[in-house]
């Protein structure tokens, strides 16, 4: 594979997206980030592995989306604990990096900032994910609790604190604002309370039962993340998924798309003051979910996607409802976007508020939902050719606007979209299995998934090794959006940084792992 300059030596992935994998040296490690920068490809992840998950010592990756497809790349480090930076070409890698670091002590040389992410000083183990705990002290780590924020000076600056605990039910994130009067002139955040270890667990699981982990790294993209890992385990076992199940995943992957689009709609009309619109569109995500739960065992679809397929069929009487439901919802929502649009003082809340500009949302790495809002047009489903995607002809909704009120159309559009065709996968449903039985692993392999999730891409890379799971990293689109949250609230009065949150719905989880 050719990439600008660079010839590198890949190989492909065993599945349906065009995947490659390669390995390659610190110099080119630098080349290619610099050559892609400029290419307008994209960074989907960054991660490290230890000694004990490759056979040449500790190791960086990185996966970047190019117009071809994906490349994931190795930098093998020895006996090294350090690697060149990459966040000079792509600024969303920093955290990346620092992660790395808390988790691995991998850091990355030449990088601005060294502080720590998701070490909040509580752990009972320094450097988790560290196989050899050679050289690291018992105990907690540093406790370094005290974090650094970055200090705004000026005649009348002041500074807010909000959370980690906050006053709704939502998951744990501080915010630091620093602001003259009622407008935000920064925005810093501090996360990783939710951190849970995932990633160190999927080593103590079964590669067979691990997609139900999966399913667990947020919630709210359940069948993305099981659709991922799966696909990634099916990748490296080269196995082939019947056509039935590859249907049935996508319809649920779209389901999931709709009703976490249908919460998000009614709670920004909420926050904007709107009380009706979350009325509205709660008692449609509740019919919604309820389907899921007759058609599907479980109201958020939870393990319902397994590998080899899935773990349930649509009988006849199920088609007909999801057919009748789509139908009921459409005419609804089309109603409500038309209050949407009409109500002056709704509108005057979100036209203009957080505003991205498409060449931030380009240089900074938005992607997904919040980057399709914002110029950056990206969609799997219908950027590569892939089943059963390949066949339904997915309009892409897309804006340049970059505010909240961008991101409520492209859900209002996509909602649409997703009910057309939730209905096309459920009238097309191929005859057959709707799963395959796969044998335990043996040997070493590796594999990736990679899946157009409500939120933005979700990105799965598994290596097995003496048939168990030696590193298993999981990436959240919500990885590159966090720090464009920062830039979308300066200028903003701190009152409307509810409802820019609330459009940009992020999760904290799936980044925390």
């Amino acid at each position: 594979m050719r990439v600008g300059s660079l010839n590198l030596a890949v190989k492909r992935l065993a599945t349906s997206l065009p995947m490659w994998h390669a390995e390659i040296d610190a110099e080119r490690w630098c080349s290619l980030a610099a050559e892609l920068a400029v290419a307008d490809g994209r960074l989907v992840s960054l991660w490290g592995s230890d000694a004990a998950a490759s056979t040449g010592g500790a190791r960086v990756s990185a996966a970047y989306a190019l117009p071809d497809g994906l490349l994931w790349v190795d930098l093998a480090l020895g006996a090294a604990t350090t690697y060149p930076d990459v966040a000079g070409h792509f600024p969303c890698a920093a955290r990346m990096q620092r992660a790395t670091a808390d988790l691995l002590g991998l850091r990355a040389e030449g990088a601005s900032d060294h502080r720590p992410w998701l070490d909040h000083g509580v752990w009972r183990e320094a450097q988790p994910l560290r196989r050899s705990r050679e050289g690291l002290a018992d105990g907690k780590t540093t406790g370094h609790s005290d974090y650094e924020f970055v200090q705004v000076e000026g005649d009348g600056v002041h500074e807010i604190p909000v959370g980690p605990v906050h006053a709704g039910i939502i998951e744990p994130g501080h915010f630091r604002f620093s602001i003259v009067g009622e407008k935000v002139l920064r925005l810093e955040e501090r996360l990783g309370y939710a951190h849970k270890g995932i990633e160190r667990r999927f080593t103590e699981l079964s590669p067979l039962d691990a997609h139900r982990l999966a399913g667990r790294v947020s919630g709210d993209s359940t069948v993305a993340f099981a659709w991922a890992y799966c696909m990634a385990l099916e990748s490296a076992l080269g196995i082939v998924v019947p056509a039935r199940a590859q249907w049935l995943r996508a319809l649920m992957l779209e389901r999931e798309r709709v009703a976490n689009h249908l919460g998000d709609l009614g709670a920004i009309g909420n926050d904007a003051a709107l009380a009706f619109g979350l009325a509205q569109f709660s008692r449609l995500r509740e019919d919604w979910q309820r389907e899921s739960m007759l058609s599907f065992g479980h109201r958020l679809m939870m393990d319902a996607i397994v590998p080899g397929g899935t773990a349930c069929d649509l009988d006849s009487a199920a088609i007909v409802r999801t057919h009748a439901l789509c139908e009921r919802v459409k005419l609804q929502v089309r109603t409500l976007r038309t209050i949407y649009d009409e109500h002056a003082g709704l509108q005057d809340r979100l036209i203009g508020t957080g505003r991205v500009t498409p060449e931030l949302a380009r240089r900074l790495g938005l992607t997904g939902l919040a980057g399709r809002s914002s110029g950056q047009a990206s969609d799997l489903r219908s950027d590569h050719t892939w089943a059963p995607y390949d066949g339904l002809r997915v309009v892409k909704a897309t804006s340049n606007q970059g505010d909240v009120a961008a991101r409520v159309a492209v859900r209002f559009d996509e909602v649409i979209e997703s009910l057309r065709l939730i209905c096309t996968l459920a009238t097309t449903l191929p005859a057959g299995a709707v799963r395959v039985d796969l044998a335990p692993p043996a040997g070493g392999a590796r594999g990736a998934g990679w899946v157009e999730g409500w939120r933005g891409e979700v990105f799965v890379a598994l290596e097995l090794q003496a048939g168990a799971i030696a590193r298993c990293h999981c990436h959240d689109p919500s990885w590159q959006n966090w720090p464009l949250l920062e830039h979308a609230v300066i200028g903003n009065i701190v009152p409307d940084f509810p409802l820019i949150n609330k459009s940009f719905n992020l999760s904290y989880s799936g980044q925390d792992l």
